[in-house]
């Protein structure tokens, strides 16, 4: 009786892993239309991530004809050309952006119909090692003779112990397939989630870059408008912009001057311990902080407050580190073309705080935080600017507020900036990674 009790329970078990097996050595391949959709929706792809490669190349030569242009003398001519050429480049970033939402868009309709492929298998093995588990129990109230009894002789009811131990190795295989179905199903799930935050990252960044489309087309209207499209009139205006400039300048110099900020070293990053990340994709520095060759000639102070990068209109502007948005505001709203026009000002959380200068574009609002390398705006050239760039300014975060101040030079109207003792400014290369490149 004991043996036939073992031998019950062996069998018992073993046919839990027949039906089992019988079950996961059954795959559940898609459907031949199902396979096919797949099959077109991954083609789709393929075909736009090479319409997105060739437009990349488009973009990079009308990078490089804009740069060129902007790099040229000052003249209405190459003002013009620098705008069509950042023109074109707008144009040929939408269709990319268009390409890559639609390319999202596609992923997510392949991962769909692969995740319902595999929740399917699932669920069918679930529902059949269901079934096997209620036909144990009614196998469990048979008697142990009935059970014996019913195969033919000794050996048959030893070749049937014997199938179920080649079964269990086997199932043991199909055990691991099931768990890596699922891991798959887990892991495209994921890739559903990741791809759902790109498409909105898209789908935001094709908005914005819209409005940089809007900003550009308007600076040429207001270019060959206030020129009439004449050269000597384009020089008066730079003239203009220069002396205007330089009154606001000294103004804010002059109020600056006069607050008092003691400089602890010790709250401030190590020089050289690269805290900042570099806020734009391509580096090209075209003036350092402090004096410079052109420092002297440009600002009222002899010094440049910031680092001036070469960044041709609608290039994507980043955070060089984490921090909170204390300030995104337009000067040319109260005094045109004199300061950094549109601005975003952050504070960090390791004693320094940065505004970035001349965007076409603010994507973000005051009191949002922002990660490290965050678009945050894209670069233009508003404010004092005779041609599309990025101005980084660095400060010590305790050397720095936003004011409110008004502005003689502008009517008294008053205007919004950060504002720093000069001994609270930083050269900003002191905390970004190490530059071997050019400078102008």
């Amino acid at each position: 009786m004991p043996f036939l009790k073992l031998n019950k329970k062996l069998l018992l078990v073993g046919f839990l892993i027949l039906v089992a097996a019988g079950v996961l050595l059954v795959r559940l391949p898609l459907s031949t239309a199902r396979a096919d959709d797949v099959s077109d929706l991954q083609a789709q792809i393929d075909q736009r991530n090479a319409n997105i490669a060739q437009l990349e190349k488009e973009i990079a030569q009308y990078q490089a004809l804009a740069d060129k242009t902007s790099a040229q003398a000052k003249t209405l001519q190459n003002a013009i050309a620098t705008l069509q050429a950042s023109q074109k480049k707008l144009d040929a970033s939408i269709k990319v952006t268009q390409d890559k939402i639609a390319a999202a868009n596609l992923d997510i309709q392949k991962l769909g119909i692969q995740i319902t492929d595999k929740q399917q298998d699932i669920k069918t093995n679930q529902e059949v090692i269901a079934q096997a588990l209620r036909s144990i129990q009614q196998t469990d109230s048979e008697s142990l003779i009935t059970s014996f009894l019913s195969r033919k002789n000794l050996g048959d009811f030893w070749n049937d112990v014997q199938n179920l131990i080649t079964f269990q190795n086997r199932v043991r295989d199909r055990v691991q397939d099931l768990e890596n179905t699922k891991a798959g199903l887990e892991k495209d799930q994921a890739s559903t989630t990741a791809e759902k935050v790109n498409l909105q990252n898209y789908q935001n960044q094709l908005s914005d870059q819209e409005k940089v489309i809007a900003y550009n087309k308007q600076q040429q209207s207001k270019l060959l408008t206030e020129t009439k499209n004449q050269e000597k009139i384009y020089q008066q205006t730079i003239a203009e912009k220069q002396a205007k400039k330089a009154a606001f300048e000294k103004e804010l110099y002059d109020y600056e001057s006069q607050l008092k900020f003691k400089l602890n070293p010790s709250s401030l990053p190590k020089a050289g311990s690269a805290v900042l990340s570099w806020p734009l994709d391509k580096i090209r520095i075209t003036q350092l902080f402090g004096v410079t060759n052109a420092s002297a000639r440009l600002y009222v102070s002899g010094s440049h407050n910031g680092v001036d990068f070469a960044a041709s209109v609608g290039t994507p502007v980043k955070a060089a580190a984490d921090g909170t948005v204390e300030g995104a505001a337009d000067t040319d709203l109260v005094c045109p073309g004199a300061s950094f026009g549109r601005y975003v000002f952050i504070r960090h959380y390791d004693g320094l705080a940065t505004t970035y200068g001349h965007l076409s574009v603010i994507s973000v609002k005051e009191g949002q935080q922002v990660k490290r390398g965050e678009v945050i705006g894209y670069s233009g050239s508003t404010g004092y600017a005779t041609g599309p760039h990025l101005h980084l300014s660095v400060y010590a975060s305790a050397a720095v507020t936003m004011q409110n101040l008004p502005s003689k030079v502008c009517g008294n109207r008053i205007y919004r900036l950060p504002i720093a003792a000069t001994n609270g400014y930083l050269d900003p290369m002191l905390y970004l990674p190490a530059y071997s490149g050019p400078t102008q």
